[in-house]
C-alpha cells in the first residue's frame, strides 16, 4: 500500500497560515527555515535560495523540502505564492492604529463619520445625465433584473429590486453566478440589467452584462470607472468610493451605492407617478388587511 502523504490542508494556497499550523511539525533543520521564514516575510521575495539557506544556517536541499512541505514544488514557487500571500495579508499582519472611542465618541459616531466621507465623495462623481439616463431606462422597462455579487452588493441589488418592485414595474434580484447568466440571457430590448459591483471586475457580473446587452437589453451598471463592468455596460454611474484603512471597520461604500439606489427609485416613482401612486395605495391597503395597522409606517415594514 502506498504511503499517504501528508502536509498543510490548504497546500501552497494559503503559506502564512501553513507555517502557524505546522510550527513546531518541521524536521528540526526544516524548522529552522520555518522560523527564518516567519521572521522575515517581506525579505524572503528578493533573496535566492543559497541566500536562504545561508541565513537560516541549513543547506539548500533543506530549503526545497520545506517548500515541498509547504505545498510548493521548489522554492521559485514557494516565492511566488509568499508575495502572493502577502500583497493582501500585510495589512492584516502589521500592527495599525485603531480608532478606540475617546472622549465620548462611539462606534456609532465612528461610522457615521466613514459613512459622510463616503457619501461626499460620491456625490461629487455622481454625472446627472448619466442618472436621467439610467432613470428613463428603469422607468419604461418591461422587466428589471438587479444583480450583485458578495455581500454588500447583493444586499444593494436585493434593496433596489425591493424599491422597484413596488413603482410597478417586475424587478427581481439575483446573486447567484450560474442564475445571473440564465437571467441575463432572458432579457431583451426594452428590459433592463441593473447591476452593483464596487470593483466592476467580478467576472460573472460583467459577463452578465455582455449577455444581456448582446441580446438588445440596457445594461445600467453602479460601478467603479474603468472597470471591467464599466466597459461592458450601456450606462455607468461611476463611484470611485474610498474604503477606511482600519480593516476592522465595515465598508461604507455600500452605502453610498444605497443613495444611488433610493435617487433612481424615486426619480422612476416621480416619472410614473401616475402608475407608483396607485400601486403604492394597492401595497399599503393590502398590508392594513393583513396586520390591522392604519398609522403611518415605513412601506412594507
Amino acid at each position: 500500500m502506498a504511503a499517504v502523504e501528508t502536509g498543510p490542508a490548504q497546500g501552497a494556497v494559503d503559506l502564512i497560515s501553513n507555517l502557524r499550523q505546522l510550527h513546531g511539525s518541521f524536521a528540526a533543520r526544516e524548522q529552522k527555515v520555518a522560523d527564518f521564514v516567519s521572521a522575515h516575510l517581506e525579505e524572503i521575495s528578493a533573496m535566492t535560495i543559497a541566500e536562504l539557506a545561508g541565513a537560516a544556517g541549513v543547506s539548500t536541499p533543506t530549503v526545497v523540502r520545506f517548500c515541498r512541505t509547504m505545498g510548493c514544488d521548489g522554492f521559485r514557487e514557494f516565492k511566488l505564492r509568499l508575495a502572493q500571500n502577502l500583497a493582501v495579508s500585510l495589512q492584516y499582519l502589521a500592527p495599525s492604529h485603531r480608532d478606540a472611542p475617546e472622549g465620548g465618541v462611539s462606534a456609532v459616531d465612528q461610522i457615521l463619520g466613514a459613512l459622510y466621507a463616503t457619501v461626499n465623495v460620491m456625490r461629487q462623481q455622481l454625472d446627472p445625465a448619466r442618472m436621467d439616463a439610467a432613470v428613463t431606462a428603469l422607468a419604461s422597462a418591461g422587466q428589471i433584473v438587479v444583480a450583485g455579487v458578495g455581500g454588500g452588493s447583493t444586499m444593494v441589488a436585493q434593496e433596489a429590486a425591493n424599491r422597484l418592485f413596488r413603482l410597478g414595474i417586475p424587478a427581481v434580484a439575483v446573486s447567484d453566478s450560474y442564475l445571473l447568466q440564465m437571467r441575463a440571457a432572458t432579457l431583451r430590448r426594452g428590459d433592463v440589467l441593473l447591476l452593483v459591483s464596487t470593483s466592476g471586475e467580478a467576472a460573472e457580473i460583467a459577463n452578465a452584462a455582455g449577455i444581456a446587452g448582446g441580446y438588445g437589453a440596457t445594461t445600467i451598471a453602479i460601478t467603479r470607472p474603468g472597470s471591467r463592468l464599466a466597459q461592458e455596460a450601456s450606462v455607468v454611474i461611476e463611484a470611485d468610493l474610498p474604503e477606511d484603512p482600519d480593516i476592522l471597520k465595515p465598508t461604507a461604500s455600500r452605502y453610498a451605492h444605497l443613495v444611488i439606489v433610493d435617487a433612481l427609485a424615486m426619480s422612476v416613482a416621480q416619472a410614473r407617478s401616475a402608475e407608483t401612486t396607485e400601486n403604492l395605495r394597492r401595497i399599503r391597503a393590502s398590508l392594513t388587511a393583513y396586520h390591522g395597522r392604519t398609522g403611518p409606517q415605513p412601506l412594507g415594514d
